[in-house]
């Protein structure tokens, strides 16, 4: 069995810098019998005679272009996925989240069907373009579904696209690497085969990070079916980058070295657990054996057995790791919510929330080299040489980060809006006349009060059970106003708003329940508040677009509350400029328009201060998480890779995916279960969750025994095999344990 067959990662990134020790050490080891050592695409014997002389195989620029696309795809789709569900199709945050953690555990869940699929039925290269074609069309819906004026049903659409994505995408994971290491001849190309897994690496993360800038600038800079944005065409640009992938995947075709499906080994090991289960609860008072494995040997053979035990005996290591991909994950999810609440601008150019997500894969392909020049000698000073040592401290780290983005949620919530809690109303009077006046009332701790033109009075902690009302008198300090008195109709949880107008000929009050908390989809809100003796046309042009046109238009004042473009505004009424502003991310503003005669003026209030925290506070938090990926991510893999016998990598590969998996299903859990009102409680559970996690990770390292990997000769495994499949009963021989190749 081929060594490249196991080297498929989390997210298809394979490690680039392990490739060439693993590549090296395994190969070696493998094909010392055979008394050849590889050498940059030659062989020499022990000699140092020259055994054969290989080219680099011409099919690897079209897997790793296949790559490359697909990667693109997939990572640009993801990046504002959670930004469309909120943005367009109106999910609140919470739900989203559950929708991007399930569409995330299903593709990993996938991996392990689309193994089977290739190395039981199809092989690698029909999966692979059979697959494909399923992601294209999901990417398709997903494209389609975005446009507005089809008036189709954009939620059904998105929800069978992300389906037919995940079981695509999840399906090919397992096999482009794999497809790609069996093109190269063993032990003589093992140089060659390292450097084909740095450039998968390579691939896989470029592809990551070019569409993780583009996408967002496509959704948000691009205006498209008389939106703000273009959703369409940020899915559509993708899915042409997937169409290409089969395109190049296809025309390297002549050139690739396709093998038939050989037994899928995942299915094997299962088979061996289940009969050994199963006959122990028969023959354990019998026939007692040292092993409870060692019931499924009469069945499947010593091998498997030996190989199996040596097998669960690594995979106890891996019940903790779910809880880092939980934290993981999130970069896609909670932290972009994150930045919607946060200010993009940098004076020079404005970062969009989606974007943040960027600095991952940035990060990976400057860490990676940095960890083996400096920071895994730095901390062998300290003692931390170890593979367990160091995933534990990737572990750790993630738990560090999550710390991290408590503390800029604790910030960030001091820009939020106060909302009413139980036994709570709140009150805003806005001024909309030209007068000044003196209230007088039996509001709590606001007896008497001056409101003076044009301005907000504003209380968020009134007490009210229910239903209150509280009287005001309006004494005007302006000549030629008129006094009047109302009352104000307060409700518990409620945000109440009145105006001060006099549009039927006297002064009164128009009454509004009022939202002032920020837009989950990060843009601004406002409202525009008229007191004119008549509607009258009004008009916002946005002077920041390119060309500059009225993005909202109407003639009615007083309608519900808009949300907008960060931009920067004329605002006119019936044709009459009447003043320029800009509106920024987060804020939440009043517009009150007042004719007096035949003078017509606007003031803006702003109700909900914009978002004030610049996003460039959660690079922490992206440095920090990246750090502890490259440390869990790749040094536990290598430890997973070398720790597993050869027969089994395949099957290893499968339970490392189904850890992303699982971790995924636990944001789901969390997020649906809206334990928490506040965003940093769910931030400190993750964050406890994964500390707690590595101590207990740490306790199964200490006692962790390798147990030592027997060597099998032909003969050894002919007579250790499954009955059905020894040569002397059929003369077959079984592909599982054949050595080389």
């Amino acid at each position: 069995m081929k060594s490249a067959v196991f080297w498929p990662t989390v997210d298809g990134r394979s490690p680039p810098l392990i490739g060439t020790s693993i590549a090296s050490s395994v190969n070696y080891a493998t094909f010392a019998e055979r008394k050849v050592v590889p050498t940059n695409g030659e062989a020499k014997d022990v000699e140092g005679a020259d055994v054969k002389k290989l080219k680099y195989p011409r099919s690897i620029p079209f897997i790793i272009s296949n790559e490359f696309c697909e990667r693109f795809n997939y990572y640009g789709m993801r990046t504002i996925l959670v930004l469309y569900l909120t943005r367009k199709l109106d999910y609140d945050d919470d739900t989203a989240t559950v929708l991007y953690h399930s569409f995330t555990t299903l593709v990993y869940f996938m991996c392990v069907i689309g193994a089977i699929i290739s190395d039981s039925w199809l092989g690698k290269f029909k999966t692979i373009l059979y697959l494909s074609i399923v992601y294209v069309c999901g990417s398709t819906l997903i494209a389609i579904g975005a446009i507005p004026t089809l008036d189709l049903d954009a939620r059904a659409m998105t929800v069978v696209g992300l389906l037919l994505i995940a079981i695509g995408s999840g399906g090919i994971k397992p096999c482009v690497a794999a497809f790609g290491g069996e093109q190269f001849k063993m032990p003589e190309q093992a140089k060659y085969l390292a450097l084909f897994f740095s450039m998968f690496y390579f691939a896989v993360n470029s592809g990551s990070f070019v569409s993780t800038m583009i996408t967002p600038i496509l959704r948000e800079d691009v205006k498209c079916f008389d939106s703000d944005d273009c959703f369409s065409l940020a899915f559509g640009v993708p899915g042409i980058l997937m169409i290409t992938s089969i395109i190049i995947f296809l025309l390297g075709k002549p050139l690739y070295k396709i093998t038939a499906p050989a037994g899928n080994m995942f299915m094997k090991v299962s088979k061996c657990i289940w009969t050994a289960i199963r006959t122990r609860s028969k023959e354990k008072n019998v026939n007692p054996r040292d092993h409870w494995l060692d019931y499924s040997e009469k069945r499947w053979g010593q091998q498997l057995v030996d190989e199996t035990r040596i097998l669960l005996n690594v995979l106890r290591l891996y019940i903790p790791l779910p809880v880092f991909w939980a934290l993981f994950d999130q970069q896609g999810s909670r932290w972009t919510f994150q930045a919607t609440r946060m200010d993009g601008d940098l004076g020079f150019w404005t970062i969009k929330p989606d974007q943040m997500q960027v600095i991952n894969p940035l990060l990976i392909l400057i860490f990676i080299p940095l960890y083996e020049v400096a920071f895994y000698p730095l901390l062998s000073l300290i003692g931390i040489r170890r593979p367990l040592q160091k995933l534990t401290l990737g572990g750790i780290f993630a738990g560090v980060a999550f710390v991290i983005s408590t503390i800029v949620e604790i910030q960030l919530e001091g820009t939020y809006a106060v909302m009413p809690q139980g036994g709570e109303s709140q009150l805003r009077i806005f001024n909309g006349m030209a007068c000044e006046y003196n209230l007088r009332t039996d509001v709590p701790n606001h007896e008497n009060f001056v409101l003076k033109s044009m301005e907000m009075f504003e209380e968020k902690y009134i007490a009210v059970n229910g239903n209150k009302s509280f009287t005001s008198t309006f004494t005007s300090n302006t000549p030629g106003c008129a006094d009047f008195t109302d009352t104000f109709e307060l409700e518990e949880y409620k945000q109440i708003s009145y105006l001060v107008n006099n549009r039927d000929g006297q002064p009164n009050l128009l009454r509004y329940e009022d939202n002032t908390d920020k837009s989950s989809k990060g843009y601004p809100m406002f409202r525009v508040l008229g007191n004119t003796a008549q509607d009258r046309p009004f008009a916002f042009k946005d002077l920041d677009a390119s060309p500059v046109f009225d993005r909202h238009s109407n003639t009615t004042y007083f309608h519900d509350i808009v949300e907008s473009y960060p931009s920067r505004y004329e605002i006119s009424v019936d044709g009459k400029t009447l003043m320029e502003y800009s509106m920024r991310l987060g804020g939440v503003y009043a517009f009150i328009i007042s004719e007096s005669g035949n003078d017509i003026k606007a003031e803006v209030i702003v109700v909900t201060e914009p978002n004030s925290i610049n996003m460039l506070w959660l690079v922490p938090q992206y440095v920090v998480m990246t750090l502890g990926e490259v440390m869990y991510s790749i040094t536990g893999l290598e430890f997973s890779f070398t720790q597993a016998p050869e027969s089994m990598k395949s099957v290893l590969q499968g339970c490392w995916q189904l850890t992303v998996a699982v971790g995924n299903l636990i944001v789901v859990i969390v997020a649906e279960a809206k334990i928490f009102e506040a965003q940093k409680w769910e931030f400190v559970l993750f964050a406890c969750l994964m500390f707690a996690d590595m101590a207990i990770f740490a306790v199964l390292a200490y006692y962790y025994k390798p147990i030592p990997i027997k060597s099998y000769d032909e003969d050894d495994a002919n007579t250790t095999l499954p009955v059905e499949d020894r040569k002397e009963d059929r003369g077959l021989e079984n592909p599982t344990f054949t050595k080389g190749e």
